[in-house]
């Protein structure tokens, strides 16, 4: 198994944010299933909605789409409770709430539009290099 690159604080500074089983589920998931760029934001103290944000991106909207449905199964066996899943039919953005853990995947273009990391004091990983 490959190891996710990045667990990274929201602010971007300090030590990496403690796992948690279900945070460690959705990585392995996303390693599983080939995603690339993978940040882990730690949002304690940060927001109410979650614990921790995960941003992914997939090559293409098949991908996006396979992984955000082969994660929400998982999250769903796992026993979380209401599995909101939004964006899966267009593959392009799929947001997946698994309360503790909010995930977006995206396709990469679409990514660097929206930049959520920059929202979060983060810098956008560079999808070129991760390709190289």
């Amino acid at each position: 198994m490959k190891a996710i690159p990045q667990r990274t604080q929201a602010d971007g500074i300090g030590a990496a944010a403690p796992a948690t089983p279900l945070l460690d589920m959705v990585e392995k998931s996303l390693d599983d299933d080939k995603a690339e760029n993978v940040v882990v934001i730690d949002l304690n103290g940060k927001s109410s909605i979650a614990d921790f944000m995960v941003i992914a991106s997939g090559r293409s909207q098949r991908q996006v789409a396979a992984m955000a449905e082969h994660l929400a199964f998982k999250l769903k066996t796992r026993g979380a409770r209401a599995v909101g899943v939004e964006g899966a039919r267009t593959g392009d953005w799929v947001l997946i709430d698994g309360g503790d853990v909010i995930v977006h995947l995206f396709r990469p273009e679409v990514r660097s539009f929206y930049n959520l990391e920059k929202m979060w004091g983060m810098t956008l990983p560079d999808e070129r290099a991760a390709l190289a």
